[in-house]
């Protein structure tokens, strides 16, 4: 309960403090960007997953892609997908969205083997995502599952900066307005395949930059605060 209270970098010092040496230790050893960082000195990495499900009690993570934002610029030589092999059946509902089938996710690697590479690549940096709720929940229960410790990440949710704008301007949300490719055309952004980790990470990058653009000028003048979940 108390953690719901506590600023991020606080519940990072928190975990810390509990947590034996291993992957997580690492991970939560790297202390958080401040809130006053410009833009343009903050390490960011635009993050997609792919699930069996909604519920990280239920469901296992499928896929994961990545791509780093470094100095307000998309660095494409950074992109990392990750296909991850799951013990249950992929549901034929589920595997119809992504595309990731049974023998696909059998190929892949066991999520004990690609976790500590994940959390290798985000230690230290800020989580970009859209819907933070997916992301942040997934990857927690699997550190908690695996390590026995949370998953404290400072996180950028495009879809709250969506949330903020239409609200800013008085604009009623209509059901779909903040799904990340319903926003991109209001962008001009080129249209992708959806459900695709990779892609959806790239879309969601393109997608911060544009709604930083539109907020300032220079946006990599801007601190790293002005754009926080929480």
């Amino acid at each position: 309960m108390l953690e719901r209270f506590l600023n991020k970098e606080s519940q990072r010092k928190r975990a810390l403090a509990k947590t034996g040496p291993g992957v997580m230790r690492d991970f939560l050893s790297a202390p958080h960007v401040e809130k006053n960082t410009r833009c343009s000195e903050a390490e960011i990495v635009s993050l997609d997953l792919e699930t069996t499900g909604l519920d990280p009690a239920k469901h296992s993570i499928l896929s994961y892609g990545l791509v780093q934002i470094d100095n307000m610029t998309i660095r494409l030589d950074s992109t990392r997908h990750e296909v991850i092999s799951v013990v249950e059946n992929i549901p034929e509902a589920s595997a119809v969205i992504h595309q990731i089938t049974d023998d696909r996710s059998a190929a892949g690697s066991p999520l004990e083997e690609v976790l500590p590479d994940l959390l290798r690549m985000l230690a230290g940096k800020v989580m970009l995502v859209h819907y933070a709720s997916i992301e942040q929940n997934f990857i927690d229960a699997a550190c908690r599952r695996l390590y026995g410790a949370p998953f404290v990440i400072p996180t950028i949710d495009t879809l709250i900066l969506a949330q903020r704008r239409f609200e800013r301007r008085n604009h009623t949300i209509q059901i779909g307005d903040l799904r990340l490719f319903n926003l991109r055309p209001r962008y001009n952004l080129p249209m992708y395949k959806a459900h695709n980790a990779l892609s959806d990470a790239v879309a969601t990058a393109e997608l911060f930059l544009a709604m930083a653009a539109e907020t300032a000028p220079r946006p990599e003048n801007c601190t790293i605060g002005q754009f926080l979940w929480h």
